[in-house]
């Protein structure tokens, strides 16, 4: 059996009300989704997060090493970063490019959610298999 899956972490992060600039939701953003963290001294997840924000207004797709060269981060780092936000569900992979997975950031919160309910739809599903097999009912 071969398991697909997105790593779904949602942190209840308190939003400030005083969040008036794009960097400030942003941040919250990101960091509500468990993509950045303090570990992350030279906020290199955030730029690569930008860099592929950043490239949804030209609708190109990028490689590892453009973001790299472009972020001037080595490809390991890059890649390491790629690695979380695939898995996150927040980018996708096309012929090694990278680009976010919708074409704004609505939409890909909107398939996120998506994502999220289906995998606690199936976890309902299986808890009530195991609540009958063990005859909790």
């Amino acid at each position: 059996m071969r398991y697909s899956f997105h790593k779904i972490t949602i942190i209840k992060f308190n939003k400030e009300p005083e969040m008036t600039n794009i960097d400030q939701e942003l941040q919250w953003l990101g960091t509500s989704l468990g993509l950045f963290s303090l570990r992350d001294k030279d906020r290199s997840c955030y730029r690569v997060f930008i860099t592929l924000l950043k490239a949804l207004k030209t609708g190109n797709a990028l490689t590892s090493d453009e973001i790299a060269f472009q972020l001037n981060l080595s490809r390991g780092t890059v890649i390491h970063h790629i690695n979380n936000l695939l898995s996150a569900g927040i980018i996708v992979e096309k012929n090694n490019r990278y680009q976010m997975r919708a074409k704004t950031m609505k939409k890909i919160m909107d398939e996120m959610k998506k994502d999220m309910d289906k995998t606690y739809d199936d976890l309902i599903s299986v808890a009530e298999k195991i609540d009958e097999k063990l005859d909790l009912n």
